[in-house]
């Protein structure tokens, strides 16, 4: 087994001893582990506080490239959860997950939560994702 991080070099610096994403190695195939990922900028503000489409966007666009930095892609991904500061909103953050989950269709969770780390983030997302060699 082997372990690979993924840190894309235009990201926000991590806020502690962790990675933004793991590529683990096995003999057929590779899991992808992606940590939860908020709408912030490579300078770490808040990207579009307020617009939930927006920072899904964002999100996802980063879950994207993080799995691409391993040889992955969005149609490998096989669990998502989804934490979001207001369930109201659940309509539009399910329309761009949508999106971006046309063909991966996989298990997914979307929990409500007080807040996230970052003053103006209002959703974050986690995927796993596998791989064949």
């Amino acid at each position: 087994m082997e372990k690979t991080i993924l840190n894309p070099k235009d990201f926000t610096t991590v806020m502690g001893s962790y990675s933004h994403g793991l590529k683990v190695s096995l003999s057929d195939s590779e899991i992808f582990f992606v940590t939860g990922q908020i709408a912030l900028d490579k300078d770490g503000n808040a990207v579009a506080p307020d617009n939930i489409v927006e920072q899904t966007e964002f999100v996802f666009e980063n879950i994207k490239k993080i799995l691409q930095d391993g040889g992955a892609s969005l149609d490998d991904v096989v669990k998502a959860v989804i934490y979001v500061t207001d369930m109201t909103k659940f309509q539009e953050i399910s329309a761009v997950r949508n999106k971006y989950f046309t063909n991966a269709q996989p298990v997914s969770t979307l929990v409500e939560i007080n807040k996230t780390v970052k003053e103006g983030c209002d959703v974050e997302i986690e995927v796993m994702a596998i791989k064949g060699k």
